[in-house]
């Protein structure tokens, strides 16, 4: 796909998609449907890199974590990785981190994954972390509720990538930041490798341990159509971010995009 056919893209479109609501039901239906291995597939698929870039994310808000009172919101935040990295980078501080996904069964896995996670341990002050069902496209939260939006691995599959731009930037107060973790494209010999491996194993070895092919034949093509960096920072900027930046994660596998909601 080139770079204007990308540019064009308004949002994921599984195989069958004909539209925005139909596109948003077949994503929901195929997280659902590895909702049970998901987390296995991640780290086996990643060789357990997403670990790190969970971790070197949430880092990277070190300042927001450490406000008193500041709310969280991680978008499309499946098992919840994304927001116990930002749970543990947050410490003992008084941080409400909330993390929304429209897969019930994405939610529940975070939520059994939390629970295993605090048993048996002294109750004491920590961050509060709570889960929500909900549609990226359409948030049940008052405009300027959060200090801080994000979405790990998730907002690639949006039906409509400038309408979740525009609710991000309607839920964050003003000076509020947000950062989107996605798969990127790596350019030169490594890049070469990468598609192989990302067109041809991959998706081989997520459907014989999920037992479910669609999911891990709709990867490779998402990544594919998802914006080139520059033209996903010209989005950013376009839906009303500022001091918009992508840093790549591993030669370009991953990468962070961040921007600000202008005071």
């Amino acid at each position: 796909m080139n770079l204007v056919e990308k540019e064009r893209n308004v949002g994921a479109t599984p195989t069958g998609a004909s539209d925005r609501e139909s596109a948003a039901k077949a994503v929901q239906e195929m997280f659902t449907s590895i909702a049970p291995r998901y987390d296995l597939l991640n780290h086996v698929l990643s060789f357990n890199i997403d670990r790190l870039w969970w971790w070197r994310t949430a880092r990277r808000f070190d300042v927001i974590l450490k406000r008193p009172g500041v709310r969280v919101l991680d978008l499309c935040c499946g098992t919840g990785d994304m927001a116990f990295a930002l749970r543990r980078r947050a410490g003992l501080a008084n941080v409400k981190i909330l993390g929304a996904d429209f897969s019930h069964a994405m939610l529940q896995r975070a939520a059994q994954k939390g629970s295993a996670a605090t048993a048996g341990k002294e109750t004491g002050p920590a961050p509060s972390l709570r889960w929500v069902e909900a549609d990226a496209l359409r948030l049940p939260f008052p405009d300027g509720h959060f200090g801080l939006v994000t979405s790990a691995f998730g907002f690639r599959n949006l039906a409509d990538y400038d309408a979740g731009l525009r609710e991000i930037v309607r839920v964050l107060g003003p000076g509020g930041e947000c950062g989107i973790l996605d798969f990127g494209e790596p350019r030169g010999l490594i890049g070469e490798v990468y598609r192989v491996y990302f067109k041809k194993v991959l998706p081989a070895i997520g459907t014989l341990i999920s037992g479910v092919r669609g999911p891990y034949a709709y990867l490779p093509a998402s990544v594919e159509r998802f914006p080139a960096p520059d033209q996903m920072m010209a989005r950013m900027k376009q839906a009303g971010l500022a001091e918009v930046s992508w840093t790549p994660y591993t030669m370009g596998v991953a990468g962070l995009y961040r921007g600000v909601k202008a005071s």
